[in-house]
């Protein structure tokens, strides 16, 4: 602790006064606002924002700010009369140009987040160059100092961008190589740079809203759940929680609707609830490393060689983060074979601590049809529907009954109260969760 002549020898703050060192940071990030490099986010579109704060994306260079600031100079007075009009003519450019090759949003008043994942660093910034280029020629009448509208996102946190100006020289000698035709439909043109492997390819497919075999948009929302160990009632980790929502109608499926979707779709679902679970994770951790993580997986994505493959990379990501390892629940397993499950369930050992087959209709007949299929725990969730306490007794007694004759492990999603956890321990269930959803 300081003496008093240490105190009486430092310089007074005025009242309210923040610290010296707090004011250096804020004078620095204010620096970098006004100079452009830090680029600020609507609310509405950090969500959008924040799924994409993937280090390989950002040190890859995947990701372009395409500012529309030069616009709103040129119109001065008449950009908010105008600004509509030149979002509709921004928006009809990027998906005639984009369209499902890539990912763009309007992220602020004057900013458009763009991705390339199938083309290198200058040749993404060059393609939007392309794409300023065509919309300075609509809204200014000239496009020569475009290149300057172009920045390389290199960091992503809540609310803002960090960015910094793009190699102009070679941005610019690839976009003229493209040609001047601005009529033309550039994804033509940028064929020839497509890279030959892409890693960022498979994990920006997995985050974006899919179409579906049966024509609907989907998009994919992933949440964490605390999961607890019933004999000392600590915490292992979390569980995650995969929910399918239909885009135009906001409706989500519920799991038989789930397990009806094409092979190819629930391939889809699977690796953005992992890459989107895997940032909640890293999100919403604070720094506390998990003992372990439940990473949900179709069984149709881990019967089929090509999910496996897809699989391994995201599920070895999760594994990293936690100190134990995943625990790999295996869902939409009701009617699946024992020799098909078991053939699943061997593969799946050596990338899990602990292999668990999820039911979502946790009967004795079901039960009884997984005996012999290689799980080492079993899951489910307590019933949706508001029942009394005797019928939740019976209810669990009957379930944990027929499902410790199965696995010795038995893991039971929102349980909603303690006195219900309690009942569960006392019945045989090994792990649970409280959410009642």
């Amino acid at each position: 602790m300081a003496d008093g002549a240490e105190l009486a020898t430092r310089p007074k703050e005025v009242a309210g006064a923040r610290a010296e060192s707090e004011s250096a940071g804020l004078g620095a990030l204010a620096k970098a606002q006004l100079s452009g490099a830090l680029r600020l986010v609507s609310p509405e579109a950090q969500e959008d924002v924040e799924r994409f704060a993937d280090h390989q994306l950002i040190a890859a260079g995947k990701i372009t700010i395409m500012s529309l600031e030069a616009v709103q100079q040129a119109l001065g007075e008449r950009w908010q009369a105008r600004r509509d009009e030149v979002f509709t003519f921004t928006e009809a450019v990027l998906a005639r140009v984009l369209g499902a090759r890539g990912i763009h949003l309007r992220v602020s008043d004057s900013d458009y987040f763009i991705i390339h994942p199938s083309l290198t660093r200058l040749q993404g910034q060059a393609a939007c160059l392309r794409y300023l280029r065509e919309i300075l020629t609509q809204f200014v009448g000239e496009a020569d100092h475009a290149v300057v509208g172009i920045l390389q996102v290199t960091k992503i946190n809540k609310g803002r961008l960090e960015t910094q100006p793009v190699d102009a020289d070679k941005v610019e000698q690839i976009a003229n190589d493209l040609g001047q035709d601005l009529s033309v439909n550039q994804a033509t043109h940028l064929a020839a740079f497509q890279e030959d492997t892409d890693i960022t390819t498979k994990l920006v497919n997995r985050w974006t809203p899919f179409t579906a075999s049966d024509g609907r948009a989907l998009r994919i929302s992933a949440t964490l759940e605390p999961v607890y160990e019933l004999k000392g009632f600590t915490r292992i980790g979390f569980r995650m929680i995969r929910r399918v929502i239909v885009v135009d109608t906001a409706e989500e499926l519920d799991p038989q609707q789930v397990s009806a979707l094409s092979t190819a779709d629930l391939l889809r679902a699977d690796l953005a609830t992992i890459t989107r679970g895997i940032d909640r994770l890293r999100a919403e951790g604070a720094g506390e490393q998990q003992l372990s993580l439940i990473v949900p997986v179709s069984f149709s994505s881990l019967a089929a060689a090509r999910g496996r493959a897809e699989l391994v990379e995201p599920v070895r990501e999760a594994a990293a983060l936690v100190k134990l390892g995943v625990i790999c629940e295996v869902v939409d397993i009701e009617g699946v074979p024992t020799s098909a499950l078991l053939a699943v369930t061997a593969l799946l050992r050596p990338l899990s601590l602990l292999v668990v087959g999820r039911l979502s209709r946790p009967t004795a007949s079901a039960f009884a049809r997984l005996s012999g299929a290689g799980f080492q725990a079993l899951s489910f969730e307590c019933p949706h529907a508001v029942i009394g306490e005797a019928e939740f007794q019976g209810w669990a007694s009957a379930t944990l009954g027929a499902a410790r004759k199965v696995a010795r492990s038995v893991l039971v999603y929102r349980a909603g109260t303690m006195k219900r956890a309690g009942v569960l321990a006392s019945l045989g269930a090994t792990h649970i969760s409280l959410d009642a959803g």
